[in-house]
């Protein structure tokens, strides 16, 4: 495992697809933003259990808006994709 420090506004890139950037720190809180294409599954591990065995998750659910091609997803868009 690569462990990272990171200060609000920087970047990590993960090959040539993948941004996270840390988009606030607040107390024992690290809000990020992920930037990756529509078909690489993004999820929290704590979801995990509730996923059906054998069934490949879905990167965004269906019918969320998804920002305009070179547009950015804030913090709060890309936490939403994820519930």
């Amino acid at each position: 495992m690569l462990v990272l420090s990171r200060r609000k506004s920087e970047q990590i890139r993960i090959g040539d697809e993948i941004l996270i950037k840390v988009i606030d720190v607040k107390g024992g809180t690290v809000r990020i933003g992920i930037d990756a294409p529509p078909e690489i599954p993004i999820i929290r591990s704590e979801l995990l259990p509730e996923m059906v065995p054998g069934r490949a998750p879905t990167a965004r659910p269906t019918g969320e808006a998804q920002p305009a091609a070179g547009e950015t997803p804030t913090a709060d868009a890309a936490v939403s994709q994820q519930n």
